[in-house]
């Protein structure tokens, strides 16, 4: 049997890690082949060489052609007189994040032989008629062998290897599978990691989420180009679409389920940007989104984008009573509000959230399991919650770029409309359990305050239930600046200089002042540099999140930060990278730095450093005098502040665009 690649390994375990990796690359193609969306799989059943000949039959393959793969599946495999070899049968079908192959459906038959531990790949060609044929030349096989002691080797064959076709989608490159694949699989397998959370995209049918995805993404990814926030515009745009598919698609399940021809209303609370909210209501589900701050996009979307500047206190006067779905999209403090407002709005209110930073109804979350990490801890606190409240939860996770993309849902209830009244008593009870006075930290602004009033009102406002959010603090209107950024310049400039000649005075006698070298200074700890400050300096400082350390780390040019000690950064020698970063966007982004392209800011080194800058002015990526500095060409995701006069006269400009015009409503009539 032709043999590609071989990699030996030690596993200490048993078989079933390469039995995990190997339903990963079945299950889950597209963690690794980033041109798959994912696959559909049928059941598995176990089948004969008798059943797999008439599979291979009604799959185009003639009785020659059936034979010869049955030899190649069972090749090196020794079986008692009479005994039958039995596969694991499955088949999964590509799905494609573009589709590159018209009405063509790709899937691959899938056999499994736990006793010789191997398992085949047989690629199937479906027309849109129905008639199936077999890519015989792209039948592959993955084969674990033991070795002596805990050695295995992982060996990757092919039926016929000179005639193997590739198209980097449903029929990858030999050297893909042999160099990314396989070591992959040894990874997975040594490794043998259980994820915490379920699967992505459980609760959806992957196809129908790829369609979709697809088409917003073509409609909408214009935003990226006129984007007027200080946030990446490639994130943030692409992560709203893929949660608005996400709704988009639950909710058309939903209405299948139920017979619904009018599409879904929403609100989302804590909206943002409110592009979600744009996304949703252009295509058809009407709806609103309220948040305590207006954003300057939200004048871009037009009139059917319905966004409110509000500060959102839990209680009667923010119920929803007439809406299908509220939405929590990193909602903050609001986040665990949401199944508790979804839950006393209606009896068929639903909800749907994505908890991002940690906080509990009156405050920061206070952790309570060491065993499990924070982010778990946290989504089982927020479907604790949902459960209190009376929903059917369930948890699924989400196709964006975020290490936070675990979202519950709640579509149901656990009881009757009849029994809403117990209901009510539970989830009030279960509210007054997490009350500050029970040891739920409220936030430190006003901390006493927020006591004192919750102990002279919380009665009164259960009571009445006006108020049921006593005790809660939205966050304030105007964000506060807090990382060293919005310090007067000269403060920050002042400080650099002084840390600066310090650490270069500590090598000024050590070889800095010997002819053709270059004083690279010495090293001091965080908090030697503060104390060569005064003490009204130190308390400006304290007032900053990451104080002196952060201003430190802010200054780039000149210093470099590193386990708590301060040295002055030589950008002769590049920083030193993890393994594997060589040939990276990494690199080619510091050649870029180093190539002189930038030059929009003055150099340090050259105004002030002893010796003047260690590179030539055509090598230095900061300007050598007035004559070199060149204006600031940022991208819009990289711009400051005097950015958002441009946008706004962008936005306002009668050769401007709308977004309606941009986006057309799809309003499905």
């Amino acid at each position: 049997m032709p043999k590609l690649f071989a990699i030996k390994f030690t596993e200490k375990s048993n078989t079933g890690g390469f039995w995990s990796a190997i339903d990963v690359w079945i299950k889950k193609p597209h963690v690794v082949n980033k041109r798959l969306c994912g696959v559909k799989e049928t059941q598995s059943k176990n089948v004969g060489c008798e059943e797999l000949r008439n599979i291979l039959l009604t799959h185009g393959s003639d009785t020659s052609e059936s034979k010869d793969v049955l030899t190649f599946l069972n090749s090196g495999v020794e079986l008692e007189h009479d005994q039958e070899r039995l596969w694991s049968f499955c088949v999964r079908t590509f799905i494609p994040k573009v589709n590159c192959y018209g009405t063509t459906v790709h899937k691959d038959i899938i056999l499994k032989d736990f006793n010789t531990q191997r398992v085949s790949f047989l690629p199937v060609e479906e027309s849109e008629e129905g008639t199936a044929s077999l890519r015989k030349n792209n039948i592959y096989q993955i084969h674990l062998l033991a070795e002596k002691g805990d050695e295995w080797t992982l060996e990757l064959h092919l039926m016929r290897p000179d005639d193997w076709f590739s198209d980097g989608v449903a029929y990858p490159k030999l050297p893909w599978l042999s160099g990314e694949l396989l070591p992959k699989l040894v990874r997975w397998a040594t490794e043998s990691k259980t994820s915490e959370f379920k699967s992505t995209l459980s609760l959806l049918p992957v196809e129908k989420y790829s369609i979709m995805y697809q088409q917003l993404k073509d409609k909408y990814k214009e935003m990226v180009k006129v984007w007027p926030e200080v946030t990446d515009p490639e994130k943030f745009v692409f992560e709203d679409v893929a949660i608005a598919t996400y709704l988009l698609v639950l909710w058309g399940e939903e209405r299948a389920v139920k017979g619904l021809t009018v599409k879904q209303s929403f609100v989302d609370l804590g909206c943002g940007n409110g592009l979600l909210v744009h996304i949703l209501s252009n295509e058809g589900h009407p709806g609103k989104g309220i948040d305590v701050r207006k954003r300057k996009i939200w004048d871009m979307y037009g009139p059917q984008t319905h966004l409110e500047e509000t500060a959102i206190t839990p209680g009667d006067g923010f119920l929803f009573p007439g809406t299908d779905w509220l939405i929590g999209n990193h909602s903050d403090e609001l986040t665990p509000w949401i199944p508790v407002i979804a839950a006393r709005s209606s009896f068929s209110c639903r909800y749907f959230v994505l908890p991002c930073c940690f906080f509990d109804f009156y405050g920061k979350y206070q952790r309570r399991h060491c065993k499990k990490s924070q982010y778990k801890e946290y989504i089982d606190f927020i479907s604790e919650v949902s459960t209190a409240c009376g929903f059917n939860t369930e948890e699924d996770c989400l196709r964006i770029p975020s290490t936070k993309r675990v979202c519950l849902v709640g579509k149901s209830r656990s009881y009757q409309l009849s029994d809403e009244p117990q209901a009510e008593e539970g989830r009030d009870k279960y509210i007054q359990g997490r009350q500050p006075c029970s040891g739920v930290t409220v936030r430190e602004s006003n901390a006493e305050d927020e006591a004192e009033h919750h102990h002279d009102h919380s009665e009164t406002d259960r009571i009445h239930g006006t108020n049921w959010g006593a005790g809660f603090q939205p966050r304030e209107r105007i964000e506060t600046v807090r990382n060293c950024a919005a310090l007067p310049r000269d403060f920050v400039d002042g400080i650099v200089l002084r840390v600066a000649t310090s650490l270069l005075g500590l090598t000024k006698d050590g070889g800095g002042d010997v002819p053709g070298t270059w004083n690279m200074g010495g090293r001091l700890s965080v908090r030697e540099v503060a104390e060569l400050l005064e003490q009204e300096t130190l308390q400006v400082l304290k007032k900053e999140c990451g104080g002196l350390q952060t201003l430190l780390k802010n200054n780039h040019q000149v210093f470099r930060v590193e386990g708590g000690m301060v040295h002055i950064r030589d950008w002769r020698v590049q920083a030193q990278r993890p393994r594997g970063l060589q040939g990276t966007r990494a690199d080619s982004k510091r050649k870029h730095l180093i190539s002189g392209a930038l030059k929009t800011r003055a150099c340090w080194f050259h105004v002030h450093h002893p010796h003047g800058c260690p590179l030539q002015a055509e090598e230095c990526a900061f300007a050598h005098g007035p004559d070199d500095l060149r204006p600031s060409t940022r991208p819009l995701k990289k711009m400051n502040d005097k950015r958002d006069e441009s946008c706004h006269l962008w936005c306002t400009s009668p050769l401007s665009p709308p977004l309606s015009r941009l986006f057309p409503r799809d309003d499905g009539v």
